[in-house]
């Protein structure tokens, strides 16, 4: 091979480009800052407060939700009388939902690198929403329900809010994505309950 055709080769073009890799040539600085790497960032821009007050908000959402989906798995188990199957099927429909829609949260926390709280007690302890008795006949299952959504809508508007003011329109989004199927809940039990 001659000296021409090795110098115009990829392979010499590769070795070239490694070459000055190694000696810093060519790489934007925040490459090299190794000092960034090994403290923890702050995630995707945002500050330390402006995290805490997100994810503050978004915990608020998570014991709230938390505390009201397993009050749909109680109620779903424990629904009784001639509504049974309508109820049975709606309250498993919306505990699924609900489910989903806390996992997502949780992740959203993490995003930004913060911890979702996840246990029961922190979950009581957080919530305005208290837990349902076993006992309750199906139309004041309904009827707590309906103040449940209440409830996680003032949460999740707040939540909207203080993102927006954050521009953190990811988490904006998701939890919009939230309340108009709460709204559409809120709707149909109400409806229900005209009966």
């Amino acid at each position: 091979m001659s000296v021409e055709c090795f110098l115009n080769s990829d392979i010499t073009k590769t070795l070239l480009i490694m070459a000055n890799v190694k000696h810093g040539e060519n790489i934007p600085q925040t490459q090299l800052d190794t000092g960034m790497a090994k403290r923890k960032p702050v995630k995707l821009g945002w500050t330390t407060e402006e995290v805490d007050k997100i994810t503050h908000a978004l915990n608020s959402v998570l014991a709230n939700y938390s505390v009201h989906f397993q009050k749909l798995r109680n109620f779903h188990w424990n629904v009784k009388g001639s509504d049974f199957f309508d109820l049975h099927m709606e309250f498993e429909s919306q505990y699924k939902e609900a489910l989903e829609n806390i996992d997502e949260i949780a992740e959203r926390i993490r995003v930004f690198g913060e911890t979702p709280l996840s246990n029961m007690q922190e979950y009581l302890r957080h919530s305005e929403i208290k837990e349902g008795s076993s006992q309750l006949g199906s139309d004041l299952m309904i009827r707590e329900l309906l103040n449940d959504y209440r409830v996680l809508l003032q949460y999740m508007s707040a939540a909207i809010e203080i993102a927006g003011e954050q521009y953190d329109a990811g988490t904006e989004n998701m939890i919009k994505g939230f309340v108009r199927k709460i709204e559409k809940h809120h709707w149909m039990l109400s409806a229900f309950l005209a009966k």
